[in-house]
Parts: structure tokens; sequence; C-alpha cells
């Protein structure tokens, strides 16, 4: 791999992480004020926050990180960024009720150690199915 493209690739790599670290702040604040505050079951609030953080994620994702190209269907984009967020979802959903009821990990700490696994099969997806060839 040549310097230039190491070069682009840290790059993206490290835009990815602002986005991947504001989401993440996001979707356990969310998370967190609804089951705190309202009292809504962990499983809810969690789908709750994390469809919430998608789509903010989708926005940045498409404008600072990904080179997507400007000719693709933006609702073909879309559909397919979602597709691949419901299945990060199933992902968070069933990590996150193995770690807490069969593992007995605090939420919001199994919430974080679910968001390292989801954070690394969005980078590959993405970069896989969004960037233009």
């Amino acid at each position: 791999m040549d310097k230039m493209l190491k070069n682009k690739l840290m790059i993206q790599l490290m835009r990815f992480a602002v986005v991947g670290g504001s989401a993440f702040l996001i979707d356990y604040g969310v998370m967190i004020f609804l089951t705190e505050l309202f009292g809504v079951d962990y499983l809810i609030s969690c789908g709750i926050s994390f469809t919430v953080s998608v789509i903010y994620n989708y926005i940045l994702s498409v404008k600072w990180v990904f080179d997507v190209g400007d000719g693709r269907d933006k609702r073909q984009e879309f559909v397919l960024f979602l597709f691949m967020s419901i299945i990060g979802l199933g992902l968070n959903q069933l990590l996150m009720w193995l770690l807490v009821e069969k593992m007995e990990i605090y939420y919001m700490m199994a919430k974080i150690m679910v968001t390292v696994v989801v954070m690394v099969y969005n980078f590959i997806t993405r970069k896989l199915f969004l960037e233009k060839k």
C-alpha cells in the first residue's frame, strides 16, 4: 500500500472515530436518559438510542467520512445504510441481552463493550458498501 493511500485511510479512520465517538455519546446519553429518568426498559431505550445515533451517523458519514460519490441515488444509499444499520442494531441488541441477562454485566458497562464490536462492523461494512469503487 503506498504512502498516499495509507494517509487517506488514516484520515478516514480518524474521521470515522470522531463521528463514531460523537454518535456513541448520543447513543449512550439517550439510552441512559430514557432508562434512568423515564424508567424505560434498557433494551427498548437501547434500540431507540441506537436509531437516533444511526441517523446522525449516516448524515456525517456520507458528508465527511466516506467518499460515496455524487452520482449515487441517495435513497438507495440510505436504504443500504439503513439495512446495514439494522443488522448492527440486531447485533447490538443480541450482545446487550447476552451481556446483561446471561453474563450479568451492568447495562452501562455492557453498552460500552457492545459499541466496540458494532463500531468495527460498521466501519468494515460502510467502507465496503458505501464508498465508490
